[in-house]
Parts: structure tokens; sequence; C-alpha cells
């Protein structure tokens, strides 16, 4: 029996299936077999929101979420958290916790999107309570960052003229006490936001990071370099032509999809857009860049530079090793 109080949250905060989808955004994307593949990607997202918003049971949920294709399922995922992290937020609790403790531990990377997500709906004094209390591994809470970078992604996705048309800043939040870094995390977000927006077009993907100020660059690519890599949306040829667009951000462009490839080997299901993307954004096959972002791990330390950022920068010289990038 539908939970009559998730059913009105639901009411409130998810958006429908119909205006996720490109049209339904406004972004002028000619319909292809490649768009409408991407167009699943934010569906699936609104399908885990609302079976995680209104089912009492975890284990029901997880259930569901099973059903999911392999290669959507993070995502599914990813709408479920940002769900119960509302709940929890709300009305208290651990439910986003006994998920990523469950089955949805093979997707916490994209879980922790789906808490970013959920912060764009909850007011800044909540957001101190959105991270689940997980036991500390090589993830955790390092890569927590990518909270920040879902928060980005739904800022742009949902509100393209303010944050990608105008090139707004948002205003900093001392997330894990690094509130200089904040900014730099949202752009990461913004950057996946234009491979959805630009239905994966390399050109047009080019044109909306240029019209950004040059120092946002090295994350808008990152970001993009992520998108590209975990979602797909091209093919072999434009994948080259994305990674000679990227220019100086090449190596930017590769740290992003180096960490698509650990979230995609992490959840077990590796589809054949991630192994295209691997060798032509970063130069390597998707078992060589897992070991790369395992064997340049950063432990969170209390250091001034978050971990986060100083993994990114150790996956940087790896790739330079590779291949001279950039």
């Amino acid at each position: 029996m539908p939970n009559i109080a998730g059913t009105l949250r639901r009411l409130v905060l998810a958006p429908s299936l119909a205006s996720v989808s490109f049209a339904g955004r406004g972004f002028e994307i000619e319909p292809s077999d490649s768009t409408r593949r991407l167009e699943a990607i934010p569906r699936t997202v609104v399908c885990g929101f609302e079976w995680a918003i209104e089912t009492r049971r975890i284990s029901e949920l997880e259930l569901r979420l099973e059903l999911i294709e392999p290669e959507l399922r993070g995502f599914a995922y990813e709408g479920a958290a940002m769900a119960l992290t509302v709940l929890d937020a709300t009305a208290g609790g651990s439910r986003t916790r006994e998920l990523l403790s469950g089955k949805g531990a093979p997707h916490l990377l994209l879980a922790y999107i789906g808490i970013g997500f959920a912060m764009a709906r909850l007011p800044r004094a909540r957001w101190r309570k959105v991270l689940p209390d997980l036991e500390p591994s090589v993830f955790h809470p390092v890569l927590s960052w990518l909270v920040v970078d879902g928060y980005g992604f739904d800022l742009a996705y949902f509100g393209a003229e303010r944050w990608i048309g105008r090139q707004e800043i948002p205003k900093p939040y001392p997330w894990q006490g690094s509130p200089g870094y904040f900014p730099r995390a949202v752009d990461q977000g913004i950057g996946r936001a234009l491979w959805f927006v630009h239905g994966g077009r390399p050109s047009r993907v080019l044109d909306a990071v240029g019209a950004f100020a040059e120092a946002r660059h090295e994350d808008l690519w990152a970001g993009v370099g992520l998108a590209a890599t975990f979602a797909g949306g091209c093919g072999a040829d434009e994948l080259a032509a994305l990674a000679q667009a990227a220019g100086a951000h090449r190596a930017a462009l590769g740290v992003g999809c180096v960490f698509a490839v650990r979230a995609r080997t992490f959840a077990g299901h590796v589809p054949e857009h991630t192994e295209l993307s691997a060798l032509a954004l970063a130069g390597a096959g998707v078992g060589e860049l897992a070991r790369i972002a395992d064997e340049t791990a950063v432990a969170e330390d209390g250091a001034a530079e978050p971990a986060y950022e100083l993994w990114r920068q150790r996956i940087r010289q790896r790739l330079h090793a590779i291949e001279p990038i950039g």
C-alpha cells in the first residue's frame, strides 16, 4: 500500500517524467537513438525517487531497484538516494545509510550524486545532516564531493538559463570544511549537465564550456569527461573529437573519465561505451584506469586541500605518463 506521506512528498518534490526529458527542459536537441538513451537516464532517476519516497521498507525498495537493467541501475539508486535523503533530513532516520550499507553499496558514487539532488531541494540549514554515517573506505568520505557535483548538476539541468546561460556561481558552503572548494565541485556537476543539455554533441559542449570564464574550464571539462564515460551518448569518432576539443584541458577530461570508469567497475557492470570512452579520453583501457584510480587514492587527513582534489591531481599525473596530454 502506498505511503500517503511519501506520495505527498513525491508530488511536491519530484519532477515528472515528461519534465526531465530534453524537450520538457527546452533543450534544442535533435532526437536520435543516442539522445533517447541519454534521456532514459534522468527518467530512471525519477523512477528511483518515486519508488523510494513511497516504499516503507528498504528491502522492498531494493527488490524494485534490482529490476532495472544493469547499465541504468545506478541511476535508479541515485534517485532513491535523493528521496531517502529528503526523508532523513525532514523526518529523521537513517534510511539512506541502510540502503548504502546493503544492495546500494556498489552504487555509492552515484548515490552521492543523488544526495546532491536532494540538497538542491532542501534548505541549507539541513545540508549538514545529508551525508550518511558510513564505514570509512577508499571512497567514503573522500568522494563525497560528488554530492556537491550532484548539486551542481541539478542547478544546471533545471536552471540552465541561470547557471549555464548567465554562468552564475553559487554561494560557498563549508562542505567537508572546505568552502573555497565548493564552487569547483559545483562546476564539475555543471560540466556533467552540459553533456546532457547538449545531447552529447562535442562541438556544442565545446561552445558551452567556452562561454564560461577560463578559470572554470578545468572543472567543467572534468564533469564532461565523467558524463561522457559513464552515460555515453556518442560514438568513437565523436569521442575523438571531444578529446581534441578539450585542448589544454584534455587531462581534466581524462580525470573525469577515470572516476567514471571506477564507478562502473565498482558497480560491476561496464558497458561498451565506457570501454570506448576510456581509450579515447584517457588513452588506456578500463582495467588500467581502474588501477590508476586505486593506486592514486588519497585518504582524508584534514589537510588544507581536500583529499579529493589531491586524488584528482595524482590521476592527472598518471595520465600524463600514459601519453602527452594537454
